[in-house]
């Protein structure tokens, strides 16, 4: 940012304005630095829709803690510690999905064996082990393996969250195993 004499710069006064609560501030300051955001998001994050959903939720906190921000002169770096931050959530988010998604195969045998017609001797007892399970088993395990719903899917439905979702139905699925392949 540069000053000539006391006399601040445009981009000064545009970050003062809209610590003050003005959204064409704010927008004209977006604007200025949105190519450079959207370009570190990409290259951090490496995929376009979730790049533009970083740089999106950047703004949108930046507006919302605009008034927080100490030092006018640190706007930019100010906006790309809050980028970083979301990338960084990004990537977690997405390592957890890519781990539940592994999780929730691991019982797709057993789930293959409830979905099948009856045609050999065990089914009968998949679906005694199904209607052992508690109610909120029973609902999770239907919406996963007869709807085909995802566990984030499921929450949003029943109201858990999808982690809770996931380890009842591990835990469900575990009930079921237990009464279909007793131990010997």
């Amino acid at each position: 940012m540069n000053s000539i004499g006391n006399e601040p710069s445009e981009e000064l006064q545009l970050i003062r304005s809209a610590k003050r609560g003005d959204v064409k501030a704010f927008s004209r300051l977006y604007a200025g630095i949105y190519t450079d955001l959207y370009k570190f998001a990409l290259y951090t994050i490496r995929h376009r829709q979730d790049a533009e959903d970083a740089v999106s939720e950047t703004v949108m906190t930046a507006w919302e803690k605009m008034k927080q921000l100490r030092k006018d002169e640190s706007f930019r770096s100010w906006m790309f510690t809050i980028l970083n931050n979301q990338c960084r959530k990004i990537q977690r988010e997405r390592k957890k999905q890519y781990a539940a998604d592994a999780y929730e195969t691991e019982d797709s045998e057993l789930e293959k064996r409830l979905c099948s017609e009856p045609d050999y001797a065990g089914q009968h007892d998949v679906r005694a082990a199904f209607g052992v399970l508690e109610e909120e088993e029973r609902i999770i395990v239907a919406f996963s393996v007869f709807g085909g719903y995802q566990s984030d899917e499921i929450g949003r439905m029943t109201g858990y969250n999808p982690a809770t979702v996931r380890s009842k139905k591990k835990r469900a699925l575990e009930k079921m195993r237990k009464i279909i392949e007793p131990e010997v």
